[in-house]
């Protein structure tokens, strides 16, 4: 698998029909800081079904690795990953991200990119505020991502 780099926003996504946009949430219910703030810049779904997740007001089960789609244009799906444990803060020491909530979150878009026939578009998932290392993320990417076309953003 190619892992396609690309200087610019993540979104304003650019190639293939349906995309489905990957981005990573917290466990605590948590959204206004981050790549979040560009989302919700652009489209509101995508924050207002996540509170409603966290909130219980949904049938899906919100959990570490559970992904939730927000489509927010005709072939355009927003995939809230739950895969950081709580929120960075100076009182703790270990970073949020959860690289096995990643794994399986991931595992579920691949599923999810492949019922949509559509490609994956990402900024470098839990390397924000979750305080992940790309180095450790970008070989889950090509192990679950196998197969699907993978576009990477990174701020210009």
């Amino acid at each position: 698998m190619t892992i396609r780099y690309l200087v610019g926003d993540a979104t304003a996504l650019r190639g293939g029909a349906s995309k489905l946009l990957v981005h990573v949430c917290n466990d605590a219910g948590k959204w206004g800081k981050g790549f979040v703030v560009a989302i919700s810049r652009r489209w509101k779904d995508p924050e207002q079904s996540f509170q409603a997740w966290f909130r219980g007001k949904t049938s899906q089960r919100f959990a570490l690795g559970e992904v939730q789609l927000v489509q927010v244009e005709p072939s355009l799906w927003v995939a809230n990953l739950v895969g950081q444990h709580g929120v960075a803060s100076k009182k703790r020491s270990e970073p949020p991200i959860r690289y096995d909530a990643i794994r399986i979150g991931l595992a579920n878009v691949r599923e999810h990119a492949m019922r949509l026939d559509a490609s994956v578009h990402m900024p470098r998932i839990g390397c924000g505020l979750a305080g992940g290392r790309w180095d450790e993320i970008e070989p889950i990417l090509a192990s679950e991502l196998a197969g699907i076309d993978v576009t990477v953003y990174d701020v210009a």
